[in-house]
């Protein structure tokens, strides 16, 4: 009933079909086009080194994005993009429900009458707004741990191996597989200097988990540590010339983690769990005599301790890093933050611990339901769909029709084709006011991008093409050298925002672009959602305005002006 429910309340989203609001940031203009093209050049399962993706930055080594050997990416080969993300987030959100539901029948509500108030506490954990495009790197945490678990006691049977063994092929290392190694390594590790023993079994799944990691990602991890391939960009991250620094900036930064957590992972007011820690305390202080409620209460405290620490070192990083860097540059490619991948379910660890020590079974219940209220009101992407069922749009949020805009972007590309008289893997594009992973979802192939990973030669190469517009801003001077995951053409009268539709009607007065490096690097027209006011003056020449009443966006085509 529980899976049902959460498939009911996704319909809104998927019966929307192209008209659906899918996440944009960190997702839409990052992820989704990742598998489409390595659907589209058959370079999917190909590992050899040398190998690349053409369509993006003239060719992004396969080895910097997600591997072959992942279910997502095996959606995208079956089915549109679309599609693909949809079942993809359905498969991971009901694999999550039944994952959480197993370890709380078995370990913490394992009674007949606490069948309900399980499935419900695991329907509440299903719609907490996270990053699916990660798989189950987030949600699917319950997994791996009930395996560990049922290892640990000596309950472990063949499925609880297949587990361990599986799931990398739905999660990521670098995201989380390394981190819910390390914090399951620390459980055994705690647990075994309190029992004096070790769990081998427990510690043979783990050896398991670890290398079924190292199987999977295996491109990136030889590609690191046996036969580099490239330097990454990522060895620049300056990450403390990003964030407000000083102690109030790291406190304030502290309290965010702490009481809403990290987006990726999932973001949502941690105030109802709270709430139920509040209550458990009340009861046991006006029933002082009560021991199981003193000794409950351990764990809870316990585990908020943990999350408080976590918290910490999340919100005073940039700033921590800043000493290490100097010693170690290269570690600064490496985000130790993705410990938050873990957070979720530890708050949900403290919430069922909690809500064990109420005596009354109808407020656990109310309490459940209110996460899971709170839960769908946090999911930006289910409440964005709801609200257009309800013709309440947002503002400034596009649908997938509207943002992938494909009858707009097949226009411009088969004039193009008709125009150099070659198919577009012939000549290359840059976009400027929105993503170019628009561009890539549509056929194009491009010089910029937004990756988290790809070879720092090519940031230093693709720089001189917006050294003017960076000079003009130290905003995005800072954001381009000190981070410079979105490899972007930039204009300093549009700022950080990569989102231009065409109702706003942007212009950029002033445009410093270099046409000569962006000609030698193979770029031939820009494609623009400001119209630029003095093109020639940047070597570039307008050809045609394109607009689509479906699209969010209208383009400006220019042409590199022929030396």
């Amino acid at each position: 009933m529980a899976v049902l429910a959460l498939l009911l309340l996704w319909l809104p989203c998927v019966m929307r079909g192209a008209d659906s609001y899918v996440t944009i940031d960190d997702n839409l203009d990052a992820e989704i086009n990742i598998p489409y093209v390595l659907h589209q050049v058959g370079v999917v399962l190909d590992y050899r080194p040398g190998t690349t993706l053409p369509p993006i930055m003239d060719g992004l080594p396969r080895s910097a994005v997600r591997p072959g050997l992942s279910v997502t990416v095996g959606l995208f080969g079956l089915l549109s993009p679309l599609a693909a993300y949809w079942v993809n987030q359905l498969m991971v959100r009901a694999v999550a429900l039944l994952g959480i539901f197993c370890l709380l029948r078995r370990y913490v509500w394992p009674e007949p009458e606490n069948t309900v108030l399980a499935a419900s506490t695991a329907l509440a954990w299903a719609v907490l707004p996270t990053y699916t495009m990660y798989g189950l790197s987030a949600l699917g945490t319950p997994w791996p741990l009930l395996a560990v678990l049922n290892l640990r006691a000596g309950r472990g049977r063949w499925f609880d191996w297949l587990v361990l063994l599986f799931f990398p092929l739905w999660s990521s290392l670098v995201l989380a597989g390394a981190f819910i190694v390390a914090g399951l390594g620390a459980f055994l590790l705690v647990n075994a200097l309190r029992a004096r023993q070790l769990a081998w079994s427990a510690w043979a799944g783990l050896l398991v988990l670890t290398l079924s990691y190292a199987v999977v990602e295996w491109p990136l991890l030889r590609s690191v540590f046996v036969q580099p391939e490239f330097v990454p960009h990522r060895v620049e991250f300056r990450l403390a010339e990003l964030a407000p620094a000083g102690l109030l900036a790291g406190v304030r930064s502290t309290v965010q983690f702490f009481l809403w957590g990290q987006y990726h992972s999932s973001r949502f007011f941690h105030g109802v769990v709270l709430l139920v820690v509040a209550m458990a305390a009340w009861q046991f202080r006006s029933r002082t005599g009560s021991k199981t409620i003193g000794e409950g209460l351990r764990p809870v405290a316990v585990l908020l301790l943990v999350l408080l620490a976590l918290a910490v070192f999340c919100g005073f990083y940039p700033q921590l890093m800043t000493p290490v860097q100097r010693v170690l540059p290269a570690l600064g490619a490496f985000n130790l933050t993705r410990f938050h991948f873990l957070t979720p379910l530890l708050w949900f660890g403290v919430l069922v611990l909690a809500l064990r020590l109420l005596p009354s079974a109808k407020l656990r219940l109310g309490f459940v339901g209110l996460q899971l209220a709170l839960g769908l009101l946090s999911n930006l992407e289910w409440l964005y769909n709801a609200r257009m069922w309800l013709n309440r749009p947002t503002a400034h949020e596009p649908t997938w029709r509207q943002y992938v805009a494909p009858a707009l972007f097949t226009a411009i590309r088969q004039e193009l084709e008709q125009r150099q008289q070659a198919p577009a893997s012939a000549w290359r594009v840059a976009c400027l006011g929105f993503p170019p992973a628009v561009a890539q979802l549509n056929g194009f192939y491009t010089l910029d991008s937004y990756q988290n990973n790809y070879p720092l030669q090519y940031k230093h190469r693709f720089r001189p093409i917006i050294a003017g517009e960076l000079a003009k801003s130290p905003e995005l001077r800072r954001y381009y050298d000190a981070w410079g995951n979105r490899c972007y053409v930039v204009a300093a009268e549009l700022g950080k925002n990569f989102r231009e539709g065409r109702n706003e009607q942007a212009v950029v007065n002033d445009f410093r672009f270099d046409a000569v490096t962006f000609r030698q690097m193979g770029g031939q027209y820009l494609l623009s959602a400001a119209r630029l006011a003095t093109p020639n003056q940047t070597g570039l020449q307008l050809i045609k305005q394109y607009s689509d009443p479906t699209a969010y966006w209208q383009v400006y085509l220019y042409e590199v002006i022929p030396q």
